[in-house]
């Protein structure tokens, strides 16, 4: 995953500000300042700039084109004669998210050249010449004492790198398609990546790995913004992970996001809390009727990776909901008639969001960064507005790698703690992915079941857990204090044993009271 800190990163930023801005002066309903967005290319791209591609109106097109998924449109079809307007209103009259959440820029895909590996200056000529005599293909020569690789002979084992005493032969890599877990990417006939949309589990890794920043997920702070401007009633549901994004006391986040226009603030905690209640109990009703193993299921990337690449292990995904359902299940019961827009860090959220009737909208913590500077909200100077309900420093946790293994674990009883056996997978990469596939056959019993097989196994697509999603603007490392000082902040101490305690009507009775 690229570091947080990067030109691309700004660069999507910046033009979610400026059309947010754009749209909350009304400048965008104006017919007389409505292609105002027409400038942002040439604001961001100004004259005089070194180009990224061939030219300058190069590197403009392909912002136009960014401006056009920042509105919530796929690309794939973009037509440059089209004015931004007739986009904008498009995205005005759209009543809902459309299919699929990430869209590819094909202008801006650099087309990398396939992996292979080369040797580097630092290579020495050396007397034992291990890269040479190791290939198995002979593809390795010494020319004016530097080794040289034959392309056209080489498989790519990488036995000359792993044999290289001063690791001067390095693998150039295609960075979007070594990130996919599950092989969703590869070229098309043009050299340009393309997304096979039946294989995707939306992890998001595409996204926040391409250096060119060629895929993107298709923004909704559109639609959610043009209900706030009409008056509705939009209601936030942050994640716990966006606790771990901002520096700022407790309840301020809740108090920005008012500022922001939603008219209430609830915590996801609190439906972490709901989550890891029924899963403990699950567990215990697994163990007894005889179940190898059961999986959590709060990851939507996880849960899509498993029943489209790993089948043998769908029986085993916990049937309890995940935290972001049971949230938007309060506020839907609370407010009938309220839209409800998840905020986190994820891509999958959205896919999840997507099929789900009680989340109307999925929001990234960047898209919600954007409006706080579009509005002028500084999170660290907002009044603090603190929910009745306290979620438990457990709930928090789920935003962190083993942190929903362990809220179930301290939910169980002595019985079932004593046959706990659990595992966590930190992060779905393609090792992750085959670890999965080991537990499958074990599940469906055509690989035998070792003394050690844990029974309980926690999944996080994201190395270090939904701190580190593909939509964070903090860096992950700093994100893990972050969330200690969040999670412990005036959080309830977590439960020990049975029975559940987080009731969905006490919550709400608490809430509104």
């Amino acid at each position: 995953m690229l570091n947080t800190n990067n030109n691309a990163a700004t660069l999507k930023r910046d033009i979610l500000v400026r059309i947010a801005k754009l749209q909350l002066e009304g400048k965008l309903l104006d017919e007389k300042t409505v292609d105002e967005i027409e400038k942002i290319p040439a604001e961001l791209i100004p004259d005089g700039s070194v180009p990224i591609r061939a030219t300058i109106e190069d590197d403009r097109d392909i912002v136009r084109t960014r401006i056009i998924a920042r509105l919530g449109h796929s690309v794939e079809d973009y037509d440059p004669k089209k004015p931004l307007r007739d986009w904008v209103k498009l995205a005005y009259e759209r009543e809902k998210p459309t299919w699929p959440m990430l869209t590819m820029i094909q202008s801006a895909c650099h087309a990398c050249v396939k992996p292979r590996f080369f040797p580097t200056d630092a290579c020495q000529g050396c007397f034992a010449r291990p890269c040479k005599i190791n290939c198995p293909k002979k593809a390795i020569e010494i020319i004016n004492h530097r080794a040289t690789i034959d392309w056209s002979k080489c498989i790519s084992c990488g036995l000359c790198a792993q044999n290289c005493p001063y690791h001067a032969i390095i693998k150039t890599v295609i960075p979007c398609e070594e990130a996919c877990p599950v092989g969703a990417i590869s070229k098309g006939e043009d050299g340009r990546e393309k997304i096979d949309y039946e294989k995707c589990i939306f992890c998001g890794k595409c996204m926040s790995n391409c250096p060119f920043s060629a895929m993107m997920d298709k923004s909704q702070l559109f639609d959610v913004i043009k209900h706030i401007m009409n008056g509705k009633k939009v209601v936030a549901l942050y994640a716990p992970a966006i606790g771990a994004q901002f520096r700022a006391k407790s309840g301020q986040f809740e108090g920005a996001m008012k500022a922001a226009g939603f008219s209430r603030v609830w915590e996801v905690a609190i439906g972490a809390d709901i989550t890891a209640d029924k899963e403990a109990a699950e567990y215990a009703e697994r163990m007894e009727r005889g179940d190898k193993m059961m999986t959590t299921s709060c990851c939507p990337a996880y849960v899509r990776a498993v029943n489209v690449h790993v089948p043998e292990l769908s029986s085993c995904i916990s049937e309890t909901k995940s935290p972001m359902i049971y949230t938007a299940e309060l506020a839907k019961k609370a407010e009938p008639e309220c839209i409800t827009v998840f905020i986190g860090p994820c891509l999958a959220k959205r896919r999840e969001g997507f099929d789900s009737d009680l989340v109307d909208y999925v929001l990234s913590v960047e898209e919600v960064n954007a409006l706080f500077i579009a509005k002028g909200v500084d999170v660290a100077k907002a009044e603090p507005s603190v929910s009745k309900y306290i979620p438990t420093v457990s709930g928090r946790n789920f935003a962190k790698t083993g942190g929903v293994a362990e809220s179930v674990r301290i939910r169980l009883s002595d019985e079932y703690k004593a046959i706990l056996k659990p595992v966590v997978i930190d992060g779905l990469d393609k090792a992750g992915m085959k670890q999965l596939s080991n537990y499958g056959k074990i599940n469906v019993g055509t690989s035998p079941s070792p003394a050690d097989c844990p029974n309980l196994i926690e999944v996080m697509a994201c190395e270090g857990g939904c701190i580190a999603g593909p939509s964070v603007v903090t860096n992950p490392k700093l994100g893990a204090g972050l969330l200690n000082l969040y999670a412990n902040a005036g959080s309830k101490p977590a439960p020990d044993g049975f029975p559940v305690k987080c009731n969905m009507d006490d919550v709400i009775k608490g809430e509104i009271a």
